[in-house]
């Protein structure tokens, strides 16, 4: 058996599916049902590697990642952009309009909100993964309760898709990170895209200057996200993604960033995945 790849949630979840897109090869899967978890098992070495979900084209980031990145000091060595496929599913013989209850994540139902709409009678529970809700409804023969999850997770749990492809943007696509202990190695590989996060001291303008460093370094921004410092109230952590032609474009960046933010960090530098 290859790496063990820690991912959240279970066997027939959008993260199982990224992890075996992703290596290509026989990989030990390890499941968590929490990003809490998740990070806590790679920083321990319990797992080599990790995938976990950063933001939707739809639902938008998952702000406490970026949060849990930084604090447990991992690096993220790569990403990986696959389409979402929303299903809705139950066991066999069961149709919409009998259906009470609808379990899946959070992000899953909100990415499905408006198809909902139209069954004001189905209460929507959040659930702690797709493939974990469809999993429960196969093991304990649930009746009337139906769960949102991939196509792969119906197959392996058994479970009849009463419809599909039900999220509201069909377009829909979710934008993972992989995630290591120590920094990616070029190995051949061209790196042209990091992640940094830094703290900006409370002066006006201090965002202004850092953008127009990324554009005079040549840097390209493709996302930019605040967070609230939890023990310094209004005052925040910005996580910025950059994509590069020239490594040491990127390095000259850095270097003058250091001299007017407070707290700057590499969050990793890898392959941009999506050109």
């Amino acid at each position: 058996m290859g790496k063990k790849i820690g991912i959240q949630g279970i066997k027939g979840s959008f993260h199982h599916l990224v992890a075996m897109d992703y290596y290509h090869r026989d990989v030990e899967v390890m499941e968590h049902l929490s990003f809490q978890e998740l990070v806590q098992k790679l920083a321990s070495k319990e797992s080599d590697e990790a995938v976990m979900a950063i933001e939707n084209s739809i639902a938008g980031s998952i702000l406490p990642n970026f949060a849990l990145i930084n604090e447990y000091n991992l690096s993220i060595i790569g990403e990986h952009y696959t389409p979402v496929n929303m299903n809705l599913m139950a066991l066999e013989g069961q149709n919409i309009d009998n259906i009470k209850k609808v379990f899946s994540h959070p992000m899953a139902l909100l990415q499905c909100k408006q198809f909902f709409k139209k069954y004001p009678h189905i209460k929507l529970i959040e659930d702690t993964d797709t493939a974990e809700a469809a999993r429960r409804i196969s093991e304990k023969g649930l009746q009337k309760v139906a769960a949102v999850a991939s196509p792969a997770a119906a197959e392996m749990y058994g479970l009849e898709v009463l419809a599909r492809e039900i999220h509201t943007i069909k377009s829909n696509a979710t934008r993972f990170l992989i995630l290591g202990r120590e920094e990616k190695k070029p190995n051949g590989i061209k790196l042209d895209k990091a992640s940094i996060k830094f703290d900006l001291k409370s002066e006006r303008g201090s965002l202004v200057s850092i953008l127009n460093i990324l554009r005079d370094c040549y840097l390209d921004m493709t996302k930019i996200q605040s967070l609230p410092i939890i023990d310094e109230p209004w005052k925040y952590s910005f996580y910025v993604d950059v994509i590069f032609e020239r490594p040491e474009d990127f390095t000259k960046a850095v270097d003058v960033m250091k001299l007017m933010t407070e707290d700057l960090k590499i969050l990793g530098i890898y392959k941009n995945n999506l050109s």
